[in-house]
């Protein structure tokens, strides 16, 4: 018989999350006493509250036993997630910049899962304690929150190596070392270097300081949120700042294990690696695509929504790669509404939606290495049925692939397109138009932001009924965690004590 859940230390994982909660509050309240925007006193306050919230969890469970079983790591994941949003919206409550719980918790829901929707009409109408908060709730989700703690938790004499494998359940299980809080940490040192440099690069390239901080961690986050109401599309007059984000897109939707490789040195553990070819690839081959339908078929989109900075033909390439970049690593900032340029391009997005970026990269998705599998044993089942005798496994990075990876890779997949059109069916019920339905399914269970019909690149979510932000808010988490972490906590065999 299964030993009981340790409930005390999942509490006191909450407590521990709500404190680091709290501090990053504190942190984007400074940011609003620096630029007196007014509502310093109001985010002080959200801080202290969660600080003392969290402080009190874990005062509270301090008694428990040390040990975290894989069932604990799944319930510390998926309730951690929703403890992160329910504290995490009260900046936006206590300051007034969205006053309605359910608007609050679907951008909350939206920043910690680096969606990137909205239900904001004027964002640059908010305060900038506000913008930071909202820029900062990408930045923890990005690399997960939970990965912060286990590089936290040998200060408490706990292991997470439970916690890692529900936060990244992905077929990846490449390590940069033995031991999982060393892993936490290169991973954040290079997450934290990242968003350093982007910043510094954008500011170089005419960004303001507080601008480049913001669309920094919501590049490394792939999450989307800007400080503008155009998004990127704001700064359709420099390309070089357009290209810098498109490099820290394209890096951020990377395997990070294949990014600390690079800078040791072994440059070609990365050019060999099967899913970063396939990844970059995918985008060439993606770009060329959009890059010439853009020029010859969508000239009066191309000239009406960008300004034609070095050329038409420039600006039909950087427009096709900055676009097809951010759908794919779901990153969701947008120079135009792709939706406009022609009808071939509006279904050939849709369909980059379900791509994703890397596994172990900071984006959602189904994720390159999923699709690269699928497609070789598809294929292979080709020589399969000319020799039926014959032994022909899947590889991967020269690697054979077991068989129970592969079924698990077609049961998540199965069970993403399952999710995908009930998540549809439910926004449909609501009322939603048949395309953007589809189109608010995809984008919220792909963690992509901008969507389709109403829910268009230049639009947000405000539309939906609040049932449909709600449903939408929850899709999010199902996708940021992928779909098992969540799902094993409702199925009855879960609680089951044997």
């Amino acid at each position: 018989m299964a030993k009981r859940l340790n409930t005390k230390i999942i509490f006191h994982l909450m407590g521990l999350l709500m404190l680091c909660n709290g501090v990053f509050m504190l942190l984007a309240s400074v940011v609003s006493a620096i630029y007196k925007d007014g509502v310093t006193l109001e985010m002080s306050f959200a801080g202290i509250s969660t600080t003392l919230l969290g402080t009190l969890f874990m005062f509270a469970t301090k008694e428990h036993k040390k040990e975290i079983k894989k069932r604990e790591g799944y319930m510390v994941v998926t309730f951690g997630w929703v403890f992160m949003t329910i504290t995490g919206m009260l900046p936006y409550l206590f300051t007034g910049a969205i006053p309605d719980i359910t608007n609050a918790f679907f951008e909350t829901m939206s920043g910690y899962t680096t969606t990137g929707a909205s239900i904001l009409d004027d964002i640059e109408s908010l305060p900038e304690g506000i913008l930071f908060w909202r820029s900062m709730t990408h930045w923890i989700g990005g690399m997960g929150i939970i990965v912060l703690a286990i590089a936290i938790l040998p200060l408490l004499g706990i292991g997470g190596m439970q916690l890692f494998a529900a936060e990244a359940p992905g077929p990846s299980a490449d390590k940069l070392h033995p031991r999982i809080t060393d892993t936490a940490k290169r991973l954040w040192l290079i997450y934290v270097g990242y968003t350093l440099a982007e910043t510094l690069l954008l500011k170089l390239a005419g960004m303001s300081f507080f601008d480049a901080v913001n669309h920094s961690m919501a590049t490394l986050s792939t999450g989307g949120f800007s400080t503008k109401n155009a998004s990127l599309a704001h700064w359709n007059h420099s390309p070089i700042i357009q290209y810098i984000v498109i490099l820290f897109m394209f890096l951020a939707g990377t395997n990070f294990v294949l990014s600390y490789f690079a800078f040791k040195g072994k440059i070609q553990r990365v050019i060999k690696d099967d899913e970063f070819k396939y990844y970059f690839r995918f985008i060439i081959a993606f770009t060329v695509i959009s890059a010439l339908v853009v020029y010859f078929q969508a000239n009066v989109e191309l000239s009406e929504y960008h300004p034609m900075v070095w050329g038409e033909g420039e600006s039909a390439f950087r427009h096709a790669l900055f676009q097809v970049i951010s759908v794919v690593t779901t990153t969701g900032f947008v120079t135009a509404d792709f939706t406009s340029w022609t009808t071939f391009l509006t279904v050939f997005f849709f369909g980059l939606m379900f791509l994703g970026g890397s596994a172990g990269s900071t984006s959602g998705g189904v994720k390159v290495v999923r699709h690269m599998l699928m497609i070789k044993n598809g294929l292979l089942e080709f020589k399969r049925t000319l020799h039926p005798n014959a032994v022909i496994p899947v590889r991967y990075n020269r690697k054979m692939v077991t068989e129970n990876i592969i079924y698990n890779i077609l049961g998540f997949f199965i069970l993403y397109m399952l999710l995908f059109i009930i998540g549809a069916l439910v926004l449909g019920f609501l009322g939603l138009d048949f395309e953007t339905a589809i189109g608010g399914a995809a984008s919220s269970l792909g963690n992509v932001g901008p969507a389709f019909g109403q829910l268009h690149p230049l639009a947000n979510f405000n539309s939906l009924p609040d049932l449909g932000k709600w449903w939408c808010s929850f899709l999010m988490l199902l996708g940021r965690l992928e779909l098992f972490t969540v799902l094993i906590l409702m199925t009855p065999y879960f609680w089951k004590r044997t």
